[in-house]
């Protein structure tokens, strides 16, 4: 289950060691607690909240709006994680960091003392969720920082971060493993973003399944027939969504797609996937293919793929020097009102829980 995802503009830099040195701290302090009062489990649906991650970021002393709201908060938790005493462990990272993220699972899953069986399908899952937002969900943003977060039970979450680099923008994606049934198949809990981008392809969305059961079926099909569909077809103005602006040339030629995809193809029409899900695990097989997969079977079959950016809400309320828009005070009223609200019917057992939420109402007040 993907639980949400924010749109967070670049910036240079990075963290004052100062800072760092302190965030790292409070990081360790903040895993203590919550090993020690709730579970492993509870903390990977915190992490898989992208209120309850910005939140952290803020409590941490980091820029609220800036990418490094991710990189760096990340980063502070995996220094801090203690993965014996936790029960928890961050893989992957920024850049080079995300390449170990394969080696580092198979190393905290040998601490944790998991099967084989369990650290291959997290292993499967890190690939798949990094997969289907570089490729599958075309939005603009090339994914560039991965983590994988995993428990002593072998319970799973993934926070990664994408970058538009020519927007000066990064977005953030967040999944959470334990409700995942499919990687392909909407699997959005909440994507959050103050944003819509024209132009996105969504293979995830369910308006998109015939679309990718089509191209399963042409891969299946083999290279051969693909080398002569993309030769000599119709305009792409003929089939394809109105509102997407295509270059002067219209016919898909092998240019679109890479060479590794055709190499990729070739293998697929060998091992003839039976699913999209093992469809794009083929190693190779990126988003130029899968886009151009996708055009074919909207001409060969009429199964049209979704076009729309699927973002639902906004993430923020705004902010007082008008970055990323300013403050929207109805909305802001009324998140109020629902905490109050919240408040006044929490009835829970536990005496020192209520001060807490009673505490927090003061706050909701000012």
């Amino acid at each position: 289950m993907r639980t949400g995802m924010a749109e967070l503009p670049l910036h240079n830099g990075k963290a004052p060691r100062w800072l760092f040195y302190r965030m790292v701290r409070l990081s360790e302090s903040v895993l203590d607690y919550m090993s020690y009062e709730y579970n492993q489990r509870e903390l990977l649906l915190r992490i898989s909240n992208p209120f309850w991650f910005q939140a952290l970021s803020c409590a941490l002393g980091f820029d609220w709006h800036s990418s490094g709201t991710t990189t760096t908060t990340l980063g502070a938790l995996k220094q801090a994680c203690k993965p014996e005493e936790h029960g928890i462990a961050f893989a992957g990272g920024k850049g080079k960091a995300s390449m170990r993220t394969k080696e580092e699972i198979e190393n905290f899953g040998d601490i944790f003392n998991l099967p084989t069986v369990k650290i291959e399908s997290m292993r499967r899952a890190s690939k798949l969720a990094a997969k289907v937002d570089n490729s599958c969900l075309q939005d603009g943003y090339q994914i560039y920082h991965h983590s994988f977060i995993l428990t002593e039970k072998g319970e799973w979450a993934v926070v990664q971060q994408g970058m538009m680099a020519e927007k000066k923008y990064a977005r953030r994606y967040h999944w959470l493993g334990l409700k995942t049934k499919s990687f392909i198949d909407e699997p959005h809990e909440a994507i959050l973003c103050d944003t819509k981008e024209e132009k996105t392809l969504d293979m995830t969305s369910r308006k998109s399944e015939e679309a990718r059961k089509a191209s399963i079926d042409l891969a299946n099909d083999g290279i051969k027939r693909l080398n002569r569909i993309v030769t000599g077809q119709r305009s792409l103005d003929e089939f394809t969504h109105p509102e997407i602006h295509f270059p002067k040339r219209h016919g898909i030629q092998r240019v679109d797609i890479s060479p590794s995809g055709w190499k990729a193809l070739k293998i697929a029409s060998e091992i003839q996937p039976e699913n999209y899900e093992e469809l794009i695990s083929i190693s190779g097989l990126g988003a130029k293919t899968i886009r151009a997969l996708a055009l074919l079977s909207e001409l060969l079959f009429g199964t049209e793929a979704s076009w729309k950016d699927p973002v639902k809400y906004s993430f923020a309320h705004g902010g007082k020097d008008g970055i990323p828009y300013p403050v929207d005070t109805k909305t802001y009223d009324e998140t109020i009102d629902v905490l109050k609200n919240a408040l006044q019917e929490a009835k829970v057992g536990n005496d020192e829980k209520y001060k807490a939420l009673e505490r927090l109402k003061i706050f909701t007040d000012i």
